[in-house]
């Protein structure tokens, strides 16, 4: 045997021991607890996860991804979460994660899940217009996230000015929607597919959230620095399942199964499901990450938005500090 086959036959096994090797050490599954917050349990916002697990990007990474829903009690508590072992990874919105970072938490954003929401303003039907709702109550979320920031600054454009209509904290886009229903609440904000639901039985959308606010970085799958480091490759199978999970929404010719996913996990008939998407994506309105990066330009945005509520002071911390960006080079995301 000449030492050139000799040599040919140890690449080619070499390269059969690492096509063996990698599947096989995804074949341990491994069980991880993901926290899903009240507001995105049966909303869109719970998609991204939704689909990795439904089309089997979990499985395929050796990941056994528990969906703990919802955590109880206000969005603080998913960070509580983390710190109480209830939960190893947790769906999070940016700014709850930026007040636990600066109150000490070792909590940081490993993926993004949602970049540029689109919230609405939805009114009882005889309310036309903004300035109606002055003197009356209004369902927002918490006070210093991005949905209510948001929201007052859209009210704002309109000429409403805070202090000219009532509001009270609703956790969730479900609590609000419940809220409107019952007649308790003259509007509320919504997140899909409710909000098209809502428009669907005859209620009026005023307005959305994006006419007032630049993209901006939503929410985020946040874990613990001193539980993430001896668990790298853990978050790095989960990073890359969640970035082909969006790899998969964003492809057209999977847009029927993205539908039925959106029906199943909101309970949406099949035309709201369709009318979600198309708000998304026809055209794109950059409310996805492509394949889970986090935008710091976005987190930059949601900093600079809870300093301007007087939630957080001078001088402003940068958007890197509550970022960890290694689990998602690992995972092949630029």
């Amino acid at each position: 045997m000449t030492r050139l086959s000799k040599a040919g036959i140890g690449t080619a096994l070499a390269a059969l021991l690492f096509t063996t090797f990698v599947p096989a050490a995804r074949s341990q599954t491994l069980t991880l607890r993901y926290g899903q917050a009240y507001s995105a349990a049966r909303s869109i916002f719970s998609l991204p996860v939704a689909i990795a697990e439904r089309e089997g990007f979990f499985a395929r990474e050796g990941l056994n991804v528990q969906i703990l829903q919802p955590i109880p009690g206000g969005a603080d508590h998913q960070i509580a979460a983390l710190h109480n072992d209830s939960v190893d990874l947790t769906h999070v919105a940016t700014p709850f994660l930026i007040r636990a970072a600066l109150a000490g938490s070792d909590a940081v954003a490993v993926a993004a899940e949602f970049k540029n929401p689109i919230y609405s303003v939805i009114a009882k039907p005889e309310i036309a217009t903004f300035a109606d709702l002055k003197g009356r109550l209004v369902g927002l979320a918490d006070e210093y996230g991005t949905i209510t920031l948001s929201i007052r600054k859209l009210m704002g454009l309109h000429g409403l000015a805070r202090g000219e209509f009532g509001f009270r904290t609703i956790e969730g886009t479900s609590g609000r929607w419940a809220c409107l229903r019952r007649g308790d609440c003259d509007a509320v904000v919504l997140g899909q597919p409710q909000d098209l639901i809502a428009v669907e039985q005859g209620f009026r959308m005023l307005g959305t959230s994006t006419e007032a606010v630049p993209e901006l970085l939503y929410t985020v799958t946040a874990v613990r620095r001193s539980w993430a480091t001896p668990n790298k490759d853990t978050v790095v199978r989960y990073v890359r399942a969640l970035s082909a999970a969006f790899t998969f929404i964003r492809n057209p010719s999977h847009r029927d199964r993205v539908v039925r996913t959106v029906m199943q996990s909101t309970n949406a008939s099949e035309t709201i499901a369709q009318q979600t998407l198309a708000l998304f994506f026809d055209p794109e309105r950059g409310v996805l990450p492509k394949r889970a990066e986090i935008d710091l330009e976005g987190l930059a945005q949601v900093i600079a938005m809870m300093s301007d509520a007087g939630a957080i002071k001078t001088p402003l911390p940068s958007p890197e500090q509550f970022v960890d960006l290694q689990y998602l080079r690992a995972a092949g995301v630029p």
